[in-house]
């Protein structure tokens, strides 16, 4: 299995702005402070544009889908959370914990990719499991390691442990759960994605160690990533406030790999550590700071990787 492609589902914000619904568990948001929302809009279509057009410079298939107006989807520029797909031709879509981020799942954005070749065989629907108040956004709530057949969960109100269990079972991985905590007004809370703490590329893992409390959670991960032959890289609580764990690595033109992260991530990365990825990946950033701090997501969240098979 591979660990990267080179097709990225992308989707363009209309109604962007701060979700009161999301804001409960994602202490990455801030409040607008009186920009309105179409101001807000307006900046994170820019910063959105911008960063397609640096994927694409470099060789990486970017399918953008605008979203529609006939939702109110502020979310929808993550749609990471909803769906997943795979290389055997199965997609996955995901219960949204908040109600408002449900309606971003779109059956057309399938036929889309469809139109442009891609196979899709088999949809495996877990939304139903929202009737229960179980909840497991995509790869925003886990982190896969598809060469090795691991996933990684760091578990929250967002990502439900049997749930996960089952999701492993159905597309054969092996499930590694834990919990992952940060520090929030002096209280140690639930991180509510494990794709912020946490990023597996094809030969290194980006992993911040310390907010797994538990020593031999924390042991756990770290030993099945050097199990896999990853060079693990460090970083801290600071610097997942920063989103440094919320990469992706992607594949660009004559196969080159490309390690995709925000502006804000890449600033708080020290000399060394962006000398460390260097030997794995070409560094590319972006200046998603409007999505950033209002959605609370940053650069893995907006992408959604497509291993489809190819027509």
């Amino acid at each position: 299995m591979q660990q990267i492609t080179n097709s990225i589902l992308m989707i363009r914000p209309v109604s962007f702005r701060m979700n009161e619904e999301t804001k409960v568990n994602n202490f990455y948001q801030k409040e607008s402070n009186g920009m309105l929302p179409a101001a807000i809009n307006a900046k994170a279509q820019q910063e959105f544009d911008a960063f397609v057009d640096k994927l694409k410079s470099v060789g990486v298939n970017v399918i953008v889908v605008e979203d529609t107006t006939d939702t109110d989807t502020p979310d929808s520029v993550f749609p990471n959370n909803w769906v997943s797909f795979h290389e055997n031709g199965d997609v996955a879509i995901y219960p949204m914990f908040a109600e408002n981020r449900r309606q971003e799942r779109r059956e057309d954005i399938l036929d889309i990719l469809e139109d442009k070749g891609f196979v899709i065989e088999n949809v495996m629907d877990y939304s139903e499991a929202e009737e229960e108040q179980v909840y497991l956004e995509g790869t925003g709530s886990m982190v896969l390691d598809r060469a090795n057949g691991k996933a990684y969960c760091a578990l929250s109100p967002r990502a439900d442990e049997e749930l996960f269990i089952e999701f492993c079972e159905d597309f054969e991985f092996t499930p590694v759960i834990f919990n992952a905590c940060q520090t929030v007004n002096d209280k140690r809370e639930l991180i509510y994605h494990t794709n912020v703490m946490m990023c597996v590329g094809d030969t290194f893992a980006v992993v911040c160690a310390e907010c797994i409390d538990d020593k031999t959670e924390r042991k756990n991960v770290l030993e099945n990533l050097r199990q896999d032959g990853k060079e693990i890289l460090l970083i801290n609580e600071k610097q997942v406030g920063q989103f440094a764990g919320n990469m992706l690595e992607v594949l660009g033109a004559n196969n080159e790999k490309y390690l995709v992260m925000s502006e804000q991530a890449r600033l708080s990365l020290t000399a060394k550590q962006i000398e460390q990825l260097e030997k794995h990946a070409i560094i590319i950033s972006s200046n998603i700071e409007t999505i950033e701090k209002y959605g609370g997501g940053s650069a893995r969240c907006m992408m959604a990787e497509i291993f489809l098979p190819n027509e």
